[in-house]
């Protein structure tokens, strides 16, 4: 593995992505923070979705794993190096680390394919609602407010992107809309590509879609009553996920399924509404 990525390397890694614009109008030590956590989350996902060996994936996991270890011990690794500031300063936790790296580790041990609905909750805690707690700390929010709104928006966003990348995942053999949805829906298949192309595919994603609305809804409660400042970035986060959900719901799911994107003119609102006025 390469050097761990100095601050301007891991802001690049994170300027092609949806939350670029709501790292960039936080304050220089939390807007860099921000920067690393997200640089940690795209190498180890990397790794995860990389189509090479899986215990050659696993061992690179157990690495990362080892190195954040001795990070916390005090050793300075080449990887994780760069976490070491943020650590400090903001009191990150070691265990929300290693939780993003377990929820990687899900995807490498066999591909995930129509898990029930306690296994995708855990899924989704550690690939989203970990990366959540880890940034909420760097925006500044009380701990208990902190640590709700983690849990609600993090797993709101994640099952937006299970409903974004249905056909993505299954072209990498992957399928994460709940089995008990999709027997419900009467769909038995869990081969991704059979169950995508089940005329009761829309039924299926009825349950998740239900879901990510009560998400959203109670992270909303929480950011309204949390100070202005400590969630102007997760509020720009939020609508924009809601941007694609709303595009999500109004394409459907019946194929063919165009990739929905966010348009510029509303992420400009939000970013004005939310960072600005």
């Amino acid at each position: 593995m390469a050097v761990a990525d100095t601050h301007d390397t891991a802001a690049q890694r994170a300027s092609g992505s949806s939350f670029y614009t709501a790292m960039r109008i936080m304050p220089k030590a939390q807007r860099e923070g921000m920067y690393e956590i997200y640089s940690f989350c795209r190498k180890v996902d990397d790794i995860a979705d990389s189509p090479g060996p899986r215990d050659e994936r696993l061992d690179q996991l157990k690495l990362w794993r080892a190195d954040i270890n001795a990070l916390y011990s005090g050793s300075a690794v080449s990887r994780a190096r760069s976490l070491a500031g943020p650590i400090k300063t903001f009191g990150l936790r070691r265990e929300d680390f290693l939780a993003v790296i377990d929820g990687m580790e899900m995807d490498v041990h066999a591909d995930i394919r129509a898990p029930d609905w306690a296994t995708l909750d855990a899924y989704c805690d550690r690939v989203a609602s970990a990366v959540g707690r880890l940034s909420v700390r760097i925006f500044g929010m009380d701990e208990k407010a902190g640590i709700a709104l983690a849990y609600h928006l993090g797993r709101a966003l994640q099952l937006t992107n299970i409903l974004r990348d249905v056909d993505e995942d299954a072209a990498i053999g992957r399928l994460y809309l709940p089995r008990e949805a999709l027997q419900e829906a009467g769909i038995t298949s869990t081969d991704p590509r059979e169950a995508l192309a089940h005329p009761a595919l829309a039924r299926a994603c009825a349950p998740v879609i239900a879901r990510v609305r009560e998400h959203f809804a109670r992270a909303d409660e929480i950011m309204s009553s949390a100070p202005r400042r400590a969630v102007r970035a997760p509020r720009i986060m939020g609508e924009a996920y809601k941007g694609y959900f709303d595009a999500l719901i109004a394409r459907g799911f019946a194929p063919p399924r165009e990739k929905v994107r966010l348009g510029k003119a509303r992420l400009l609102w939000i970013i004005l509404r939310y960072a600005v006025i």
